[in-house]
């Protein structure tokens, strides 16, 4: 290690001493396409029908509650084990519940589903969301 030029011994990890590569070119692509979004929303919000017919509505809502019994179900079953790969299927787990709890409310508006939809949105879904992520910033942190 003596031997390695400073720049190289700033990117090895602390912990265990691998090298940690930065990755410059993933992060200007990820900050570019999240940017590229706010003008294509604009776009979007201008020219997508208030209304639509869509055809396997019942496949896309059955598809998103089955990955969330198994983000769910893994999330539990990974905490009780104690095991570190937690951390991100915790974290993915949350992003489903909240984009559930957003879709079901929204999709509710002006139907007699949205009390519903925001009764387990409030008590079921966001306080589930929070502690996935809980569990997520206490297993990376």
């Amino acid at each position: 290690m003596a031997l390695m030029t400073p720049q190289l011994q700033a990117r090895r990890s602390p912990v265990d001493g691998a090298r940690r590569a930065p990755r410059p070119r993933l992060a200007t692509v990820l900050t570019g396409a999240g940017v590229a979004l706010l003008p294509w929303m604009v776009v979007l919000a201008k020219t997508l029908p208030q209304t639509a017919e869509v055809s396997h509505w019942s496949t896309a809502w059955i598809g998103l509650d089955a990955m969330l019994a198994a983000g769910l179900t893994g999330t539990g079953m990974l905490l009780r084990r104690g095991d570190p790969r937690v951390a991100p299927v915790a974290a993915a787990t949350a992003a489903l519940l909240l984009v559930d709890a957003w879709f079901d409310v929204t999709t509710s508006a002006g139907t007699g589903g949205q009390g519903t939809a925001l009764l387990l949105a409030a008590a079921a879904e966001v306080p589930l969301a929070l502690a996935c992520a809980a569990v997520a910033a206490r297993r990376t942190g």
